[in-house]
């Protein structure tokens, strides 16, 4: 079975079930350090605002800080926006905040936004960003996302056709054309745009926005990690199967294979206790079962991209429940990741891989998701891989290294022979506010 990609990628560069190990809830396992832990060449860092004090660091146009979070105050004016994808035209009011002009601290290949928003009815929001290169030139502003955790006033969407002669937006993703020619990312500003009906009081609150930036060499194969952080630790994270939606809803990219992204974040935000309420999912047809699942695609699905896979939209999905944070970055390896399982934290992970690369899955794909809640005891992967026949059927082992090699190298080999590319380390991160992340000595990717 070949799936439906994740979407068309410049990654980095230019860019079986087996036996329960011990079971654990979450926090339940305490957070250890890994002294033989697996250093690779690439370089990422996040970089993010929230709070008061980050938000008075920006300059505000029509914006204000409140407890909640940046919100609008004043709007600087009205404007009249043209929805691309619905054709309707209406006026909103809108302020601004403009992040501090802010180093990277390396020169990076791609970056990624991500942000924390409630968007009532009548509200959305637009986040941009303009980038530095190592010349000093700056970059145009780019679209990174208009978001509305509905879709009654704008069909969210990412937008086509941005790109100088050295960087591209790819969906989601801010991509340097050709790393090798020495043009890179120094440094960014993020831009976020509010708006609301101009006839009612309501407004967008941001409780945080950030980037990932990243530099991951061209790599077919990585060096694998010791691991012994969580082995014998699963997390009882919910099972859903996206492929028991095929053909539903087409007008949200029908099911199954297409439904990889939402299936996983939904499965993550259930682990936490929260879903969507009964009236959420009135819409979704009685005789669908998992109709939560739905609602996520749903609420994820880019009109542009015409899929539900845009990672920020993901987890801007997720942080819509009442409090949840979430964001996309990279991971080093999975000696990082199982600090999250140890802490109680499920990771969403993208890969992609011919099925002789994974034993156990059963097929191939060219970009896939799927959520790590565990470790077997002697380091094997367990993860709740949507693209599985049923519910029941969803929980996998997969060799650790065959997992890590899958789901970090940035260069594959394609079944007609041809080189295709990888997610380098792609994670979703989602956790209650509450919940520490976890502390890793060197780590600045979260």
């Amino acid at each position: 079975m070949t799936m439906t990609p994740l979407r068309a990628v410049a990654l980095a560069g230019a860019t079986a079930l087996a036996l329960l190990g011990t079971t654990a809830t979450a926090g339940a396992v305490p957070r250890t350090t890994n002294a033989d832990a697996v250093t690779h060449d690439e370089q990422i860092t996040w970089q993010g605002w929230a709070g008061d004090a980050d938000w008075q660091a920006g300059a505000a146009a029509g914006t204000v800080v409140t407890p909640a979070g940046l919100t609008l105050g004043t709007p600087v004016g009205t404007i009249q926006y043209k929805d691309p994808h619905s054709k309707s035209k209406r006026t909103w009011a809108y302020g601004t905040w403009t992040s501090p002009l802010t180093d990277v601290g390396f020169g990076a290949s791609e970056l990624v936004a991500s942000w924390n928003a409630d968007t009532p009815a009548g509200t959305w929001i637009q986040v941009e960003l303009q980038g530095t290169y190592t010349s000093g030139t700056l970059t145009p502003w780019y679209v990174m996302g208009r978001w509305a955790s509905a879709d009654g006033d704008i069909m969210r969407t990412s937008v086509d056709k941005q790109g100088d002669k050295i960087s591209s937006i790819w969906t989601d993703t801010f991509a340097i054309n050709d790393a090798s020619a020495g043009q890179l990312l120094r440094a960014y500003q993020l831009r976020l745009t509010l708006y609301r009906d101009p006839a009612q009081a309501a407004s967008p609150v941001v409780r945080s926005v950030g980037a990932m930036s990243s530099n991951v060499p061209d790599r077919f194969t990585v060096a694998p990690s010791a691991g012994h952080i969580a082995w014998g630790t699963e997390l009882a994270v919910p099972r859903y199967s996206q492929e028991i939606h095929a053909g539903q809803y087409p007008e949200y990219d029908g099911g199954g294979e297409a439904w990889c992204s939402p299936t996983s974040t939904e499965m993550v935000v259930e682990y936490w206790g929260r879903k969507p309420s009964p009236a959420d999912t009135s819409w979704v047809d009685p005789a669908y079962a998992d109709p939560t699942v739905d609602h996520a695609a749903r609420m994820t699905y880019d009109y542009q991209y015409q899929g539900a896979g845009n990672w920020p939209f993901n987890t801007a999905y997720a942080a819509s429940f009442p409090g949840l944070e979430a964001k996309v970055t990279r991971l080093h390896s999975l000696d990082e990741l199982e600090h999250f399982i140890a802490a109680g934290i499920p990771v969403v992970t993208s890969q992609s891989f011919l099925a002789s690369e994974l034993d156990g899955a059963g097929y191939g794909t060219s970009g896939h998701l799927m959520v790590v809640v565990g470790f077997t005891t002697t380091g094997d992967v367990i993860a709740n891989d949507p693209a599985s026949p049923s519910d029941d059927a969803v929980r996998h082992v997969y060799q650790r290294d065959q997992f890590e090699q899958i789901w970090l190298r940035t260069k594959r080999t394609t079944a007609s022979g041809g080189t295709g590319s990888g997610s380098g380390g792609i994670v979703y991160l989602i956790k209650p506010t509450e919940v520490a992340w976890p502390q890793v000595a060197g780590s600045t990717n979260w």
